[in-house]
């Protein structure tokens, strides 16, 4: 199958699979594991940060992040459109007692300085205190300008916030930029980085941080059932990932491309062209089920909705993406 539905279906290479199946391995509860040791110094290394936390999703992080910036009543300004918000569940109101104050997205991804300092609670028991700042990068495939970055972390270290970066796809964001990814998590408090996503490995995130941030989070990654065992083998899929699966992203880049400009072409459709590997394509309504029907025929995998969201990977190649401009332009000349 032709698998468009997002870059979390990668599976591993021969080779990530030659790693994994080698690995060294220890009780990571105990601290004892030296597969993840290495992937924990080499991603801090590699993004700039003292320490950091190997953990079962990208969920447990960003959460593990939350619980440990945040106490009960306190608050987490946030994106609408951002996981920690949107689709993780409401864990931190959940788990931790912390209140999301969700703000609009604007066009690019960010959130308006203006609309920032407008959330932030003055120091009045009447509020929950505003403690955090989080943001995501890459959001909906589009990549956080730089300079508003830098812009958002000058506010909130003006305005005494701590700052955490949703950096599921970072590298992504990296290589878009043609920047090294410490310079994209700079200032940051604390990031969550994916590694099952674009970058191949089949599980594990990292959250990134201080050395007395990440003895904390460890607490909270325990309390969560984050503490595994014997997670060297999957830890090395990890350190593959980031060792010879950065670079390549461009490929799924230039694919995602590729497929938009293919697309944009078929008069029923309006495409966004992507910045990374997110393609979201408006299909009209009437065509919906059996357009989904059509490609599933065809072994190709994409959840058709009137905003349609295709994910390119490194399971995909050039071929397959012009098979499915092909099938698309084959369904709608038929209409």
């Amino acid at each position: 199958m032709i698998d468009l539905r997002s870059d979390t279906v990668t599976r591993p290479s021969p080779a990530m699979r030659a790693v994994i199946a080698a690995a060294e391995v220890g009780d990571d509860v105990w601290g004892d594991d030296p597969g993840v040791q290495r992937l924990q110094e080499y991603a801090a290394e590699m993004f700039g940060f003292a320490a950091a936390l190997f953990a079962p999703s990208g969920t447990q992080t960003n959460l593990i992040a939350l619980l440990t910036h945040c106490e009960r009543g306190d608050e987490y300004i946030v994106g609408q459109e951002a996981h920690t918000y949107r689709y993780e569940g409401g864990g931190a109101a959940v788990l931790g007692s912390i209140q999301p104050q969700p703000l609009p997205n604007q066009a690019d991804g960010s959130i308006a300085l203006g609309d920032i300092e407008a959330a932030i609670k003055p120091p009045d028991f009447h509020f929950a205190r505003s403690r955090l700042l989080a943001l995501e990068n890459t959001i909906g495939g589009r990549v956080l300008p730089p300079a508003y970055v830098a812009a958002a972390l000058k506010l909130a270290q003006h305005k005494k916030l701590a700052t955490h970066l949703d950096g599921a796809r970072i590298c992504n964001a990296a290589v878009k930029l043609e920047v090294a990814p410490r310079v994209l998590t700079q200032g940051f408090d604390s990031v969550s980085l994916c590694l099952s996503k674009g970058l191949g490995a089949p599980i594990g995130s990292l959250l990134l941080g201080g050395t007395d941030f990440i003895e904390r989070a460890k607490r909270w990654r325990k309390m969560l059932g984050g503490g595994m065992r014997q997670a060297g083998m999957m830890a090395a899929g990890g350190l593959y990932a980031l060792q010879h699966n950065v670079a390549r992203l461009a490929e799924d880049h230039e694919n995602a491309q590729l497929l938009a400009q293919g697309l944009a072409q078929i008069e029923e459709l309006q495409v966004d062209m992507p910045q990374t590997n997110i393609v979201y394509c408006r299909v009209p309504q009437k065509y919906c089920a059996e357009l989904g029907a059509y490609l599933r025929e065809q072994g190709v995998l994409i959840s058709i909705a009137p905003l349609t969201r295709m994910v390119t990977h490194l399971d995909l190649s050039r071929a397959d993406v012009l098979r499915v401009i092909e099938l698309y332009t084959r369904f709608f000349v038929k209409r």
